[in-house]
């Protein structure tokens, strides 16, 4: 990152709670809740129903520290850092960042993003809302068509400097990049990882009611463009030219060119590798680190670095994204304290979702349907994978609509609002930990910057579901 970058990042250290305090508090609440929480499942091989729930026969444990394979309170990091796969959250997510960090640690030192930054910023100085705008609506279809998320956070790198230039806060960088995607991503039409995945759970013809959810759509991603501009522009400070910004208002030459044009083309392929072929977090992380690569070479030919000056901008790239790589660990090792996310196997948290299904069963049909809503929004803090939610609630909450007249349609609907709407300020999520790490915020700052619009979300979802009841959405 560049100089300003972790001059914002200090800022914003000093300014609120550290995420990791947090994250360990929450961390510790669950591990005393534990205890007194008896494990349960679902029968593996049937219909997920609250008929097929079991209590555990062994008690749930919780001890300090575990040296063997139970669940210890202070095992909680190494177990979030080892969790997941090479295409989830924690270890894929972890290396995706890292080696984006150190990418964009050779590409910063370089110098030519900044001087094309300069550029920009002297050309969208005076209308930086229509910038900000049109990437909210590029991110927030990028989050409703192919379900974008995890790589928001390669984007967002990309984008803050020149934020930083237009003296825009970073937190609006965030709202358009991030933000913009999970709103796509909870109001889809078509999300192959959430709406797609609960519709095929339940029995429904894949893209059915689109009509309504693309107006959804619209509507939501139109309010989050009016908060972002009212945020940016009420947030936005006024930027004097340095003489380091005066060194770099210097004629860009052919190592500029070639840098830049590089990381644009290295864009490309990525949006190419996402919509055509099937890129995820393995092959972005491998573009990313043939980005830093090629440039590193460029540098070396222009005579702005040696090898070992690249080495060392990679690694301190690297070195700088490791408190985004612990909130991260933090986040899913709580997860790990609950006793994990797998229906068939006894844990605390198949118990909760039994109790806050159990607590909807005999309500009126709009009452159940707004409480499928808010039960999917609590149970998102628990489990952030919109396609790993679905497969463990949908079946449950389908039945349970159809015994109170919910339509399989609005418990689909339910279903994807519950879970787009609260991606945004969960902090068990690994990709909104990684966002605001990379952004230089704190989660309490975070918080503190959409809780407003957050709650419009909430009301506006609310509003949605109801409509959908009263017409008989199917």
């Amino acid at each position: 990152m560049s100089n300003q970058a972790n001059t914002a990042e200090n800022k914003t250290q000093s300014a609120g709670l550290n995420t990791l305090i947090i994250l360990f508090g929450v961390a510790l609440v669950f591990a005393l809740l534990v205890p007194f929480v008896p494990a349960g499942y679902f029968e593996a091989g049937a219909p997920m129903a609250l008929d097929r729930f079991h209590y555990s026969d062994a008690p749930s444990g919780m001890s300090l520290f575990s040296g063997a394979d139970q669940i210890g309170f202070l095992n909680f990091l190494f177990e979030g850092f080892t969790s997941g796969t090479r295409t989830s959250a924690a270890v894929g997510v972890i290396a995706f960042i890292l080696i984006v960090g150190g990418a964009f640690g050779v590409i910063n030192a370089t110098g030519a993003v900044d001087r094309g930054f300069i550029r920009l910023a002297a050309k969208t100085s005076h209308r930086p809302g229509l910038l900000l705008a049109g990437f909210f609506v590029a991110f927030s279809l990028g989050g409703a068509v192919f379900g974008m998320g995890e790589e928001t956070i390669a984007f967002l790198a990309l984008l803050l400097p020149l934020v930083d230039r237009l003296g825009l806060p970073r937190a609006s960088a965030v709202m358009c990049t991030y933000m913009a995607s999970q709103i796509g991503f909870g109001t889809s039409w078509m999300n192959p990882f959430s709406v797609v995945v609960a519709q095929g759970i339940v029995g429904l013809p894949i893209l059915s009611g689109s009509g309504l959810r693309v107006v959804m759509w619209a509507c939501f991603t139109l309010f989050g463009i009016i908060f972002t501009l009212r945020y940016a522009a009420k947030h936005r400070r006024e930027v004097a030219m340095t003489s380091d910004d005066e060194e770099l208002a210097a004629p860009m030459n052919w190592a500029d060119r070639a840098i830049l044009f590089a990381v644009l083309a290295n864009v490309a392929w990525i949006i190419w590798g996402v919509t055509s072929a099937g890129y995820y977090i393995p092959q972005i992380a491998t573009q990313f680190f043939t980005l830093g690569l090629v440039v590193g070479v460029i540098a070396i030919i222009d005579r702005r670095m040696d090898m070992n000056a690249v080495a060392e901008k990679f690694t301190l790239g690297v070195a700088q994204m490791v408190p985004v790589a612990l909130a991260i660990a933090c986040a899913k090792g709580m997860l790990w304290l609950l006793g994990g996310a797998d229906p068939h196997t006894p844990s605390v948290l198949n118990t909760l979702l039994y109790g806050l299904g159990n607590s909807l069963h005999g309500l009126p049909e709009l009452v159940s349907a707004l409480g499928m809503f808010f039960t999917q929004a609590g149970f998102n803090f628990f489990v952030t994978s919109g396609s790993a939610q679905a497969a463990i609630t949908m079946p449950l909450m389908a039945g349970l609509g159809e015994l109170v007249g919910v339509t399989k349609q609005v418990s689909v609907l339910a279903f994807q609002l519950g879970d787009g709407v609260t991606n945004l300020i969960v902090p068990t999520s690994a990709v909104l930990m990684g966002a605001i790490g990379i952004a230089g915020l704190s989660w309490t700052e975070w918080l503190r910057a959409i809780w407003k619009f957050e709650l419009g979300l909430v009301l506006l979802a609310s509003l949605f579901v109801t409509y959908a009841v009263l017409n008989g959405y199917a």
